[in-house]
């Protein structure tokens, strides 16, 4: 039988897990939801309806899994703990300093409901965070160092269309090359955050908007952009379309740590992606996690969890002999 899935949220990640989920063959597309007028809103799947949130109540038994594809500044706090009481809910919640907030919120709202909701999932937080875990724990004596880009981030490119004046917004984080050498090298070197990253943000101003004055609230945004260099551009929208319109990114986590009697051993972990959509990757991690999901609340667990409390086999189609046969 079918996983049956519903989207909330029909921007680039919505689109992305309507692909992810047309990609996997044990799950189906049930409804997809959103603030618009329903009329409005055109999606690839034929016959599956476009529903407004308002009615997203009425669907609680023809869903498996709500996907949840909103933004973390604003959308994901309210959205996620809301939804977890009506459904089993997965999110992409990337604001890392908010996590153990947004999952006491969450798990309160999911077990009271005896739902499953599995919050922070995507490359990171996500498949970064299972990098970070497995080589700390087999390189108890080192360092963790992760980088991310060249590439857009969705998150802060959000965070900062949510400023008043703001029309439209890229955000590129870029690792400092020099930095990503020394970890590379195994010197583990002492890094603060803006020794790692810069950030350029290409911004479209609304008619009128005060160009100082957005520049000052991005680059003073707590959690996103105080604490590295960051250069903001503005510039027109068409340019912003002709040379912004991509979404790629990627990273790199680094595990350094060294073994033997006398630590004469260096070893270094490096796990890197490279990716041409980050949305589209963002939400093949999500959909996967959605059958995870399900797996966990056919054995009767409720809450929050997070990708780190999912065991790998639960996120692949493939049966366990397959996977022993094949992947171990």
């Amino acid at each position: 039988m079918s996983i049956r899935i519903g989207i909330l949220g029909y921007g680039n990640l919505g689109r992305g897990v309507e692909l992810a989920v047309k990609a996997s063959p044990d799950m189906e597309l049930v409804a997809v939801f959103t603030r618009r007028d329903p009329s409005t809103l055109k999606i690839q799947t034929e016959n599956v309806p476009v529903v407004s949130v308002n009615d997203a109540a009425d669907w609680k038994d023809k869903i498996d899994v709500m996907i949840l594809c909103g933004g973390s500044a604003t959308d994901l706090p309210v959205q996620t703990p809301e939804y977890a009481k009506m459904f089993n809910v997965v999110d992409s919640f990337d604001t890392h300093a908010r996590i153990p907030e947004h999952f006491a919120n969450v798990d309160a709202a999911a077990k009271e409901n005896g739902n499953i909701a599995v919050i922070s999932c995507g490359w990171d937080p996500g498949m970064f965070s299972i990098a970070r875990v497995y080589g700390s724990a087999i390189l108890p004596d080192g360092n963790d160092y992760t980088f991310w880009g060249k590439g857009v981030s969705q998150g802060h490119s959000d965070a900062i269309r949510r400023i008043k004046g703001v029309k439209n917004a890229k955000q590129y984080t870029i690792p400092v090359e020099s930095a990503l050498e020394a970890v590379r090298s195994g010197s583990n070197p002492e890094l603060t955050t803006r020794d790692k990253h810069t950030r350029e943000c290409f911004v479209v101003l609304e008619d009128g908007a005060d160009a100082a004055e957005v520049e000052k609230e991005i680059k003073e945004m707590p959690n996103y952009f105080a604490d590295y260099d960051t250069t903001v551009h503005f510039i027109s929208e068409e340019e912003l379309l002709k040379n912004h319109s991509g979404m790629a990114h990627g990273g790199f986590v680094f595990r350094t740590g060294t073994t033997g009697a006398n630590k004469e051993h260096k070893h270094v972990i490096e796990y890197s992606l490279k990716l041409d959509s980050n949305p589209e990757f963002t939400t093949s991690v999500l959909v996967a996690v959605a059958r995870a999901a399900v797996r966990m609340k056919n054995e009767g667990q409720t809450g929050c969890k997070t990708i780190l409390d999912i065991p790998p086999a639960y996120l692949s189609d493939k049966s366990g002999e397959e996977l022993r046969a094949h992947m171990l």
